[in-house]
């Protein structure tokens, strides 16, 4: 079945309630105050099912220029607008402000209604008629596309029309999507006796289940769904495009207010600013300079936000321009959310727009040409430009999904292309564009090469320290050291890194005192010379003479078994294969019989046992050791 919410606009006392309730049967002024002063205050709702598989769900706006932010919460879910115009009337103030709305939260289907029909002659009623096609010409209401049904709520004259009308305008509302991320914008707070708190909204995307787990945004707190009602029945589930009333646990009415969000949890990321397109409607009644305040809705969100104007210092009426909104309080808003703007005081109408990103990067680079390609592009050249602006960074698969509302199915589809033809590269759930990435490459070439140059004396430079230098994520960082290395344009050994044949390169002094110092202690077998002393009579300065200390330790040619003795390997090896003879002979051993079988002093001895029991040579177990 197909699910369409229709919602009434137009001035007030045209009869818009009147009109759902002989459409429907429902009386949607549910306020005593509404019923006392005849007129609509607040959001009123009802419902309607058509053969052919069709359900409406009806959202009637209050006409009264006071409640027009109360019109303004119910008008962000219509996807066709009964535009209501009373016969006897015409045109009047808020026939024009709310058409604007319409125009400006991009309301793509409309019939327009006449009502009261019964109150004026045939004559004046065409009159009206062509006043009122000669008002919507050029717009998505134009006749005959849009038509015109003539009704009287009273006697039942046209409602039959009308019906067959919104029919067949139904059949080219586009139907919104149950597989995207839940969005359901709260319109109603209340509490029934037997079952607690419950919200009310129109389901603008998603399936929401019973017992499904939501997140209230922007407070962030979990709830879940006890019981759902679609259209004023018991429902197992609600589809997007469907009036929907949820019983909600884990949460009291004094936790929620219209114009919050109920939406998937761990999904979307608050904001306080957001990039725009913004419109000024010709009706405006000056132009708007920068940093002013004004009036922001966005479906049952209304807040206070803060213009700024990019490339233009003022916005004349009937103009458009991109611009940032810097909002009082942390909103949820999705690329694509259609909004309207008010004038601060006194409060009218000046124009709307539609959300570009709401994850804004501050002091971007070229971002005209960002917001260009999403106002422009489509979902594919959208999703590189926000992985590029990302640089080598990278953006990761679920801040793809914050970002831009799409599931995750979607934004892999999109980005198939992208990927295909190497603009795009990912490594697991991170995606980067390939220019950066390339960039990257360059950079971690280049300061290998400054490395080596300045350190010939090292094997090479550790990750940590090449990565600090290249500015790089750890994730996309590795990922640019594999690719290099799978192309043989460096190498890795363990934590160092170094270009292919780039090892180290000894001058011939520095070759010379390399091999003084690996003869020294070679030749000195146990009985090894202070360190410092073989390096002062070495002809290099004291610097280089501890970088080639440093490659016989890293090579194990040398080892340092404490802070003031290094012994030669082959040294080390001999005196293995001495404690195994020893262990023919007799499993333990003490410091005096060790002397005796390496004929070194005690001043070798302590530190020599105490590196073979590191090794797991031998154990200490009291005086002796036990050769293992």
């Amino acid at each position: 079945m197909k699910n369409v919410i229709v919602g009434t606009a137009g001035h007030i006392d045209h009869g818009k309630t009147a009109l759902v309730r002989a459409l429907t049967g429902i009386d949607t002024d549910r306020l005593k105050e509404e019923k006392e002063r005849g007129i609509s205050i607040d959001l009123g709702f009802a419902h309607l099912e058509l053969a052919q598989g069709l359900r409406l769900g009806f959202v009637d706006v209050p006409g009264h220029e006071r409640f027009i932010k109360n019109m303004l919460a119910g008008a962000g879910g219509i996807d066709l607008v009964l535009f209501v115009i009373a016969a006897e009337e015409s045109i009047k103030p808020q026939t024009r402000e709310h058409f604007d709305i319409l125009q400006l939260i991009g309301v793509k289907r409309g019939i327009t209604v006449l009502t009261k029909s019964d109150a004026v002659d045939p004559e004046t009623l065409d009159v009206v008629r062509l006043e009122v096609e000669d008002f919507l010409r050029g717009t998505f209401l134009e006749s005959p596309r849009s038509p015109v049904v003539a009704v009287s709520s009273l006697t039942g004259a046209g409602l039959q029309e009308l019906k067959a009308a919104i029919r067949a305008a139904s059949k080219e509302v586009q139907t919104r999507d149950s597989n995207a991320i839940v969005r359901l914008p709260i319109d109603r707070v209340f509490t029934m006796k037997g079952f607690g708190t419950v919200v009310t909204g129109t389901l603008i995307l998603g399936t929401i289940q019973r017992e499904h787990e939501l997140e209230v945004f922007p407070t962030g707190k979990r709830v879940r769904v006890r019981g759902i009602q679609v259209h004023g029945s018991s429902a197992d589930q609600a589809l997007a495009g469907q009036r929907t009333a949820l019983n909600l646990s884990g949460v009291t009415t004094e936790d929620l207010t219209r114009g919050m969000t109920l939406a998937a949890p761990g999904t979307f990321t608050t904001t306080r600013r957001a990039d725009v397109q913004l419109n000024l409607l010709r009706s405006a009644p000056r132009p708007v300079k920068d940093r002013t305040r004004v009036h922001f809705h966005c479906n049952t969100l209304e807040t206070v936000a803060e213009i700024q104007l990019y490339g233009v210092k003022e916005l004349a009426p009937g103009s458009h321009a991109f611009a940032r909104l810097k909002f009082s309080e942390n909103t949820l808003l999705v690329p694509g959310d259609r909004f309207i703007i008010r004038q601060f005081s006194p409060v009218i109408t000046i124009g709307g727009g539609s959300v570009l990103d709401s994850a804004v990067i501050p002091r971007a680079r070229q971002l005209e040409n960002f917001l260009i390609t999403l106002a422009t592009g489509d979902a594919a050249s959208i999703l590189r430009a926000r992985i590029e602006r990302r640089g080598s960074d990278g953006i990761a698969l679920r801040r793809l999904v914050s970002e831009t509302g799409l599931p995750t199915n979607a934004l892999l589809r999109e980005l198939t292309q992208p990927l295909k033809t190497s603009a795009v590269a990912r490594t697991g759930d991170l995606f980067v564009h390939e220019p950066a990435l390339a960039e990257l490459q360059t950079s971690l070439l280049s300061a290998l090469q400054s490395f080596h140059k300045k350190n010939s004396l090292a094997a090479g430079i550790s990750k940590e320290e090449l990565r600090e230098q290249v500015h790089a994520s750890s994730e996309v960082f590795s990922f640019a050291l594999d690719r290099l290395a799978q192309q043989q344009k460096l190498e890795v050994s363990g934590d160092l890194v170094r270009l292919p044949g780039q090892g180290v390169i000894l001058k011939d002094d520095e070759a010379e005192s390399k091999k003084t110092i690996e003869t020294a202690f070679s030749v000195a077998g146990l009985r090894v010379p202070a360190l410092q002393e073989v390096l002062a009579g070495l002809k290099i300065d004291k610097g280089r003479a501890q970088k080639i200390v440093t490659l016989l330790l890293r090579d194990r040619v040398l080892t340092k078994i404490s802070d003031d003795l290094v012994f030669h390997r082959t040294a080390l090896e001999e005196l293995r294969r001495t404690i195994a003879t020893q262990k023919a002979k007799s499993p333990k051993m003490d410091v005096a019989r060790f002397k005796e079988l390496t004929g070194v002093s005690r001043k070798y001895a302590i530190p020599l046992l105490e590196y073979l029991d590191r090794e797991r040579v031998t154990r200490r177990v009291g005086d002796t050791r036990e050769i293992l």
